[in-house]
């Protein structure tokens, strides 16, 4: 049997090298995070902090640990010293001993040490080079054309993790440190190192197995036994030597499906290997799904498509995507990923992408995923800025690239390798200019990647760039053909909303809007009246011209505010209305278009972004609507036109017309019925009409189209709004309102708002708001973090009774429930 000795329990101890001061470390860490529990330096993410620690890249950082090993242990046949991260230009010695080198964040190091170890105590001791002084002096001849990102540059010549040289959304904290697990194990004879799994769908149902165990040392005599367990009942079994392959059949298989189309069943493999004389080995498992998900690009009457099938169903793709959950992904755990991730599952998605400048997650994430039934759409990691090509470097990238292929081969979740993000689109007139440079990109993305994503993985499919049309040449009209679309002329360039609804892109993998964090968030890195233009939140916004294109956005939808966390929220309620509008056209484009991600999910410190969920997990207003939005049965509305503004600042309209529709996207057809009416702001109802409505799966149906010029010229457009609803079974499964101008534009009533109380258990409370007239944005909040919620940043309509379910952290009185709500709607906030 194999002995693992881990090392990240030991004492270690780090240093800066400039001195001779060793500090206690924490492994896995970083070196900030250790200097900062050793209150050498301030927190990195409060204030300007990030500014006054940029000294830290500069310098070199040594760690070092003492372990004792028994004379038992040294009479094994091999031990090594496992490294599965080590950041980033690091040389180990141990026992003074150099046994090994590595500039290579992503790649996990062994290393045979048995010679070098003793009995009694043993130290291991790491340096870690200066990143900047590794870019400095290492390929220098190579220097990308463009880099938008990195303030100083050149931080490609470097293989680790982009964004810690400064991103739009993060701050610049090139962090050192032994940042995933290191250990010792040792083993006699032979040893079972990891098995495959491949799954065999026939298209009766029926799903077979065939299980590789790759094993070191002697192999002669050595056999395996493979055992299939589900909810702890084994239900298949094999038994196969070490140069063949175990094969299994599942009896009555369950299959494994995204959030939303099924359940997420989960089958345990285990393999043990052993001596011809029945001595065990080892032993190793792994969580599997039965199940199969291609994408699909046929072609259609379209161009080509772009879709995900799992299980032979094609999948609408629901989700964001992710970054890492802190600047400091060293030591992450289960619960951290946990938060956004459920979160995601909370807001009806089905998928994530792990962008390409950040790292290859750890396996908490994955198997957090599996289980949620979150699709992981998979960069490998470049992101926008051309890399080297030289052999050291497609070197180092091989290893890198089947490490990660290898250990993520077998995920339930893993739906698509993707060989960059935005590397052609970002570099496509330096490739005309110098096609050295294109060559080398296609060596990389177009023949390294791509051959070892199909000699090591399970069948999962291969895409070079996030976005890509199969074409080196930009264009959104390429987009509606074929491949997957970033779309950014809203934001970036300031386009008008609408424009999302311009283009029938096939799969739109990036589209955003900025908003500032909560002032509670806020309040956690700058003083609570810390201004959104002062020194302190600028340092917290990295978009050049974040702030701008914010009020931008905010001025041409509402009105100016009364105060600055008034402001910060209208942000919120514009970056839900920007991605309302986005995802629900792509959603009605179904099936021509099949993926909706928008940028971004999560945050890695607290800053204005185009995140969802805010670092310190509050919910903005757009992950609210996204459980909206993203509801498997979904009433939408096209609004016809638009509204501008011509000469002599006269406003018009084009908007004559509301296409009703449906958008369904569940596995079980339903029956329902749609409902539309139209109010005047002082209550009256002026029209009522209903439809039934037959809901398939993968359908958008255009139901209706209402004619409102009428109402229009007799009331005005700015007094009357649309309700429209999706009725199930007599319940309303999605609701919303249709405003015929912007906002900033309507007098809204005054309204009274009376909350009701009743606490169901000491988990859950069950809040009843009901209005005496309608509200537009309304939103509650409480007082501390006892509370959650799913649902929040909804319309009232009169006299209309909205419930809200409460979750509870501990248990609370009616009376301490209703002193820490607050409430407000778009109507306060002017």
């Amino acid at each position: 049997m194999k002995t693992i000795f881990s090392l990240n329990s030991a004492n270690w101890f780090f240093r800066d090298c400039s001195n001779q001061e060793w500090l206690p470390a924490t492994v896995p860490g970083c070196v900030h995070a250790d200097l900062v529990a050793c209150d050498k330096i301030p927190d990195p993410y409060y204030g300007s902090n990030e500014l006054d620690l940029q000294w830290i890249e500069e310098r070199d950082w040594e760690y070092q640990t003492e372990f004792e090993v028994s004379g038992a242990l040294l009479e094994s046949d091999v031990i090594e010293l496992l490294a599965d991260g080590l950041d980033t230009v690091a040389t180990v010695w141990l026992n003074d001993v150099k046994i090994g080198a590595s500039d290579n964040m992503y790649i996990a190091h062994c290393w045979k040490v048995q010679k070098y170890l003793k009995v009694g105590v043993n130290t291991l001791r790491i340096r870690f080079e200066s990143a900047m002084d590794y870019i400095r002096n290492h390929r220098t001849s190579f220097t990308p054309p463009v880099d938008h990102l990195d303030p100083v540059g050149n931080s490609v010549r470097i293989r680790k993790e982009p964004c810690q040289f400064g991103w739009d959304w993060g701050p610049r904290l090139v962090t050192a440190g032994v940042w995933r697990d290191i250990r010792l194990e040792a083993w006699s004879v032979a040893t079972l190192d990891r098995f495959t799994v491949d799954q065999i769908h026939s298209d009766k149902g029926s799903v077979s197995l065939s299980v590789a165990a790759q094993l070191s040392g002697r192999k002669f005599g050595v056999r395996y036994v493979v055992e299939v367990s589900f909810e702890g009942d084994v239900v298949a079994s094999a038994e196969a030597d070490a140069e063949t392959m175990a094969e299994l059949s599942i009896p009555k298989p369950q299959l494994w499906w995204p959030a939303g189309q099924g359940a997420q069943p989960l089958y345990t493999v285990t393999v043990t290997a052993f001596t011809k004389d029945g001595s065990e080995l080892g032993q190793k498992s792994k969580r599997i799904g039965l199940r199969t998900v291609k994408l699909d690009r046929s072609k259609d009457e379209w161009g080509e498509s772009f879709q995900f099938v799992v299980n032979g169903r094609p999948v609408f793709a629901k989700g964001a995507n992710w970054i890492p959950a802190d600047c400091f992904v060293a030591g992450l755990k289960r619960e951290d990923y946990a938060r956004d991730l459920i979160a995601a599952v909370q807001a009806n998605m089905n998928c994530v992408r792990v962008w390409g400048g950040g790292i290859y997650e750890s396996e908490d994430f994955y198997d957090l995923c599996d289980e949620l039934g979150l699709m992981v759409w998979q960069d490998f990691m470049f992101s926008c800025i051309l890399v080297p090509a030289d052999k050291s470097f497609l070197k180092s990238v091989k290893v890198e690239a089947v490490q990660q292929v290898a250990r993520l081969r077998d995920r339930a979740c893993l739906a698509l390798w993707c060989g960059n993000n935005e590397l052609p689109q970002l570099n496509q007139k330096f490739f005309a200019a110098k096609p050295k440079l294109k060559r080398d990109y296609v060596k990389l993305f177009h023949e390294l990647l791509p051959s070892i994503v199909e000699a090591g993985s399970a069948g999962t499919d291969y895409w070079p760039s996030s976005e890509w049309r199969g074409v080196f040449e930009s264009g959104h009209e390429l987009g509606e053909k074929s491949g997957d679309t970033h779309y950014w002329d809203v934001w970036h360039s300031r386009h008008p909303v609408k424009d999302y609804e311009k283009w029938n892109f096939r799969f739109c993998s990036e589209f955003g809007m900025q908003s500032y964090s909560s002032p509670q968030t806020n309040a956690t890195f700058a003083p609570q009246d810390s201004n959104v233009f002062g020194p302190i939140m600028e340092n917290h916004q990295k978009n050049t011209a974040g702030n701008q294109v914010i009020l931008y956005y905010v001025s041409q939808r509402y009105r100016f505010p009364k105060s600055q966390d008034d402001l910060i929220w209208l942000s919120q309620l514009n970056q839900a209305y920007c991605m309302q509008i986005g995802v629900e056209h792509y959603r009605r484009l179904m099936p021509r278009c099949m993926g909706a991600i928008y940028w971004q999910l999560n945050d890695c410190w607290p800053v204005a972004s185009w995140s969802s969920i805010e670092y310190t997990g509050r919910w903005k207003a757009l992950h609210y609507a996204a459980r909206r939005f993203n509801a498997p049965a979904l009433v939408s509305a096209h609004v016809r036109g638009d509204e501008i503004v011509g000469k002599g600042n006269y406003r018009e309209t084009s908007i004559r017309e509301v296409d009703l529709y449906t958008v369904y996207d569940a596995p079980k057809s339903a029956k329902g019925t749609l409902i539309w009416d139209l109010y005047h702001m002082d209550g009256r109802q002026l029209q009522t009409s209903k439809k039934s409505v037959r809901l398939r799966h993968g359908q958008s149906v255009l139901h209706k189209t209402v004619d409102l010029s009428q109402a229009m010229a007799e009331h005005g457009r700015e007094n009357i709004y649309l309700k429209i609803a999706l009725l199930i079974g007599g319940d309303i499964v999605s609701e919303q309102s249709v405003l015929l101008a912007p906002p900033r534009f309507i007098d809204f009533p005054e309204a009274k708002t009376q909350a009701e109380v009743k606490i169901e258990s000491a988990k859950e409370a069950v809040i009843t708001f009901t209005s005496t007239a309608y509200q537009h944005a309304f939103t509650f909040d409480f007082d501390d973090s006892n509370y959650k919620v799913l649902d929040n940043g909804f319309d009232l309509y009169p006299n209309e009774p909205k419930q809200v379910r409460v979750e509870l952290k501990q248990r609370v009185s009616k009376k301490n429930l209703l002193n820490a709500l607050s409430y407000k709607s778009l109507k306060d906030s002017y």
